[in-house]
């Protein structure tokens, strides 16, 4: 099932930089203002490689953010900004952070190393979301320009017993890179090249599916990249060095972060929807055609954090509609929603953002299949607040207010080789690009 394999990263110098002014969040999740914070950091923040600002007069000179990037990556090499390990490796890797809008704390426990890239259709790799041209083809000019990957796609693998993190972390000392990001997580690495540990660790994960979390486009990037470089000749199925299972050529691997999905540390946020921009959109008609569908009960004004607790208590399916006019409770009518999704799986008529989407967004309001994927009247907030702001702000028509999806869920989902509507999950915290590097030459 699952080839995982250790490789020798390349990873920022701690005594040419401090590890706090060059790491990243990922790449997808920079806004402006953190693009801008990063750069001002340090001449070396990963940012200017994996999503680099374009420059005036780009075009005439023959240069693009990609072509920086290629030269940025040569040049810290060279300089010793970057070094590679010595060895093939595998890192343990923990994050240690609070659950937002709460005061639990928790700790989610994975390891960072190369895994092999299957087609969906080896039912090895298993996605949950679609994807979209534009962002692979970035990514795809990226990593032509580079030969490198700066971050890792985020991997769940099943095991209730914990028998991979034992090998991993029991025993750990001090932490071999240490930093804390701008939501006040704390990362941790602990480099892992003992022989014996890691063909333990690659003999625990050969019965494993995997379900990608986060990072379909760079996966399916990958992908028809390494498709793209298949040697001519046939090829082993790996090589070895050192006794070590290694990738049969090196785009037939791409670095990854393997987290356990039975493990406590797993948290998924809700992603809520923001409408605006409607042609007319009247609160109360709008109430009243939900009706057919939904049970509607009207809200007593609040802030997000009551809407929020109200809607963790319904024991169905639900959402909370808020409009500059009050916000309702919708609950679902099990045989009308039925009905309506009899074209879906019964697990995804199940989904409250399948309700959500198919019949709210696209029946009731309007916005069909092709309005939703390019965002046209649609924005994806994680805060409650902030989308509730928006409307009162006369900034949206409505938002809508969602429970987080369950793993169980995502699971049942995944492995049945469906998908979710785009932005179901929000895997919280991110993983930190700049960590470990994977060059391809």
């Amino acid at each position: 099932m699952a080839h995982i394999y250790p490789f020798r990263a390349w990873h920022y110098n701690p005594a040419t930089v401090r590890l706090d002014d060059v790491v990243t969040q990922p790449y997808d999740k920079i806004s402006p203002a953190m693009q801008q914070a990063y750069y001002q950091s340090s001449p070396y923040n990963l940012v200017r490689i994996i999503l680099g600002l374009p420059e005036l007069f780009d075009a005439e000179r023959g240069e693009s953010v990609y072509t920086r990037a290629a030269r940025d990556f040569k040049a810290w090499r060279e300089q010793g900004v970057l070094t590679q390990e010595k060895s093939p490796c595998i890192y343990a890797y923990a994050q240690r952070f609070r659950v937002p809008g709460t005061d639990i704390v928790k700790e989610r426990r994975g390891f960072i190393a190369l895994g092999k890239l299957h087609d969906y259709a080896d039912q090895v790799v298993f996605r949950h979301e679609q994807t979209l041209s534009k962002p692979k083809s970035d990514r795809l000019n990226l990593l032509k320009a580079t030969r490198a990957h700066f971050g890792q796609i985020f991997m769940l693998y099943s095991d209730p017993a914990g028998s991979v993190e034992k090998i991993l972390y029991e025993g750990n000392g001090p932490a071999d890179a240490e930093i804390t990001d701008e939501y006040g997580v704390l990362h941790r690495v602990w480099r892992v090249n003992d022989p014996a540990a890691i063909r333990l660790l690659t003999t625990a994960m050969a019965d494993k599916k995997l379900i990608i979390a986060d990072g379909h486009h760079r996966y399916e990037t990958a992908l028809a990249y390494s498709k793209e470089h298949a040697p001519a000749a046939p090829a082993k199925t790996e090589s070895r060095v050192s006794q070590l299972p290694q990738p049969a050529y090196p785009e037939a691997a791409v670095m990854m972060t393997f987290v356990n999905m039975d493990s406590d540390g797993l948290v998924i946020l809700p992603t809520h929807r923001v409408v605006h921009g409607l042609a007319k959109f009247d609160p109360a008609e709008f109430a009243k055609t939900a009706e057919e569908f939904f049970t509607v009960e009207a809200l007593p004004a609040g802030e997000a954090t009551f809407y929020m607790n109200t809607l963790g208590e319904q024991a169905g399916t639900a959402f909370v509609a808020v409009t500059r006019r009050g916000a309702y409770l919708l609950r679902s009518k099990p045989e009308a929603v039925a009905a309506a999704l009899a074209q879906l799986p019964e697990r995804q008529r199940r989904l409250d953002l399948s309700q959500l989407h198919s019949i709210v967004l696209d029946r009731l309001l309007g916005l069909d299949a092709e309005k939703v994927r390019e965002q046209t009247n649609l924005r994806y907030l994680r805060d409650a607040a902030e989308a509730v702001d928006q409307v009162r702000k006369d900034e949206a028509d409505v938002a809508f207010l969602t429970n987080p999806v369950a793993m169980e869920q995502l699971r049942e989902v995944a492995f049945a080789g469906e998908v979710m509507p785009q932005k179901s999950t929000d895997f919280y915290p991110k993983l930190l690009s700049g960590l470990a590097i994977y060059a391809l030459d």
